[in-house]
């Protein structure tokens, strides 16, 4: 698991989101053997998330534009966007199974495709908790 020094720098962040506030922090990268507008479009296609992310089980419309719910090893989570800038940045906030989150991805055109950089950002008692008392759920939510 990376440290609050490991983020990047370009990452935006809302108030009281970010990483040295956190009390779980996660950083990965990643270069995706496709153009940005795909791997945007991928990201954005919330209802097909099931297919490809481990642990999501159900997607479902939220009551206002740019929200959702995620069901996610059994638990739910509401979900709002917070960042949405086409190819290039995604954000949003969750809010579920006692903690808070946000998760926010980057995406550059590289010679190879697009770099694309994620990090999550999860707050509350339980994040704080599971660090010591459940250490496999503290790596799913990151």
């Amino acid at each position: 698991m990376s440290g609050a020094s490991d983020r990047h720098p370009d990452i935006h962040w809302p108030s009281g989101f970010s990483p040295d506030q956190a009390h779980s922090f996660c950083q990965t990268q990643a270069v995706v053997h496709a153009p940005p507008a795909l791997a945007f479009a991928l990201l954005t296609d919330v209802p097909r998330w099931p297919e490809w992310v481990p642990g999501l089980t159900e997607v479902r419309a939220g009551p206002l534009a740019r929200s959702f719910e995620v069901r996610f090893h059994g638990h739910r989570f509401e979900m709002y966007t917070g960042e949405h800038v086409p190819y290039t940045r995604l954000g949003w906030s969750g809010v579920g199974a006692g903690v808070q989150l946000y998760q926010a991805w980057l995406l550059t055109p590289v010679a190879d495709g697009t770099h694309v950089v994620t990090e999550n950002v999860v707050r509350g008692p339980s994040a704080r908790s599971l660090k010591t008392s459940s250490p496999l759920w503290a790596r799913r939510l990151n």
